[in-house]
């Protein structure tokens, strides 16, 4: 593997927006244990984890690294959700505004952010609605909630003992 293809924080195990000393932290542990005197040893881990703490362990390798490298998200949920015209949602949302298909419908509301921007709630409850579940108790999707139980089945309550 060669470094532009290393991604250091996968290798780090540590969140591209962690602080410093918790970069500096996971090295040693990662060292402790992949070190040929470690719990563990494995040369070729160890060898890869030193690559990759090399580009970070100052302030300005791990800025021009960042640069470099634009830190991508982590985390489930990252794909672009596909709309319901089978196409995907950048490729819509990049478009002029003038060229992206107009989906209103009178009375149903569509979100404007995140990952589903764009969509509608009758679109969302189709196609992911455990989202909308979690949207109608967070903060931001408060003036969606009434649509939202409107749209999706109640949830069954859980026996009692």
């Amino acid at each position: 593997m060669t470094d532009d293809e290393l991604d250091v924080y996968r290798v780090l195990r540590i969140d591209p927006q962690a602080e410093d000393f918790v970069l500096e932290a996971a090295y040693r542990a990662l060292a402790r244990h992949f070190h040929p005197d470690g719990v563990t040893p494995d040369a070729t881990r160890m060898a890869e984890i030193n690559r990759a703490y090399d580009q970070v362990r100052t302030a300005e390798r791990r800025k021009r690294y960042d640069r470099l490298h634009r830190i991508r998200p982590m985390g489930p949920g990252l794909e672009a959700p596909i709309a319901p015209t089978g196409e995907p949602w950048a490729a819509r949302m990049s478009a002029p505004a003038t060229q992206r298909p107009e989906r209103s419908e009178p009375g149903v509301a569509t979100i404007d952010f995140g990952r589903y921007a764009g969509w509608t709630l009758k679109d969302l409850a189709r196609h992911d609605p455990d989202y909308l579940r979690w949207l109608s108790r967070h903060s931001s999707g408060v003036r969606f909630r009434n649509q939202i139980m409107a749209l999706l089945p109640p949830e069954p309550v859980a026996a009692r003992r």
